[in-house]
């Protein structure tokens, strides 16, 4: 058993580590898996199957850590006792939640909407660690784009990109020439916020693989 120690923000860490060589990602996003795997973390992906149905009374970031939520228990049914890393995204313009956009049209509709204007990108993620409670976290960032002009969002949406992303946009592909300006952590954007994942992991008492370590088989 670790031996907890304090910590001047009040939070609780240890005083021995573990390492944590593997993760279930209770995700399929391409880009949290390639996040994951840039730490040296092997990643196996476990889609929840979780369907993020709209729910009433609650704010874009309630909604995101719903979420996250909700997919880190459905995975955890499957995968009791591993580690589990569970993640949602969500775009908030103005208090109102942005998914992923149902078919061209609809990207474009969203893109529209985000031209020249500052919105908030929130991402939650949910976290199960062997032996400890679930932690729970969001991270949020604005973000603010440039004036759109029509040519401009028919080429982005011609390229496929937004339809598997909330908001209609990925930071890290083509849309970064949408993006006049970011607030905050870039990678919450990408839907994962890495620094806040990595610290969680630490302070729960387990250590990252060492950089240039040999992956396990």
């Amino acid at each position: 058993m670790k031996a907890a120690l304090s910590t001047p923000a009040g939070e609780r860490t240890f005083s021995r580590s573990v390492r944590l060589a593997r993760i279930v990602l209770a995700s399929a996003s391409p880009r949290r898996y390639e996040l994951l795997r840039s730490l040296g973390l092997e990643v196996e992906v476990v889609p929840s199957g979780y369907e993020e149905p709209a729910l009433d009374g609650v704010t874009p970031e309630e909604l995101a850590s719903l979420h996250a939520a909700a997919k880190l228990r459905a995975v955890q049914a499957r995968r009791a006792g591993s580690a589990i890393l569970a993640a949602d995204t969500v775009v908030d313009l103005d208090g109102t939640a942005l998914g992923k956009p149902d078919d061209p049209a609809g990207a474009a509709r969203m893109l529209v909407s985000l031209s020249g204007r500052e919105h908030r990108v929130h991402t939650a993620f949910a976290l199960a660690l062997p032996g400890l409670p679930a932690l729970h976290e969001r991270v949020t960032t604005r973000v603010r784009f440039y004036r759109l002009t029509p040519a401009e969002i028919d080429e982005y949406v011609a390229t496929g990109e937004p339809l598997d992303k909330a908001g209609g946009y990925g930071i890290q592909g083509r849309a970064a020439s949408l993006v006049e300006a970011i607030e905050g952590d870039f990678y919450t954007v990408m839907g994962l916020p890495l620094a806040r994942f990595i610290r969680a992991v630490r302070r729960s008492g387990f250590t990252l693989p060492v950089p240039n370590e040999p992956r396990l088989a």
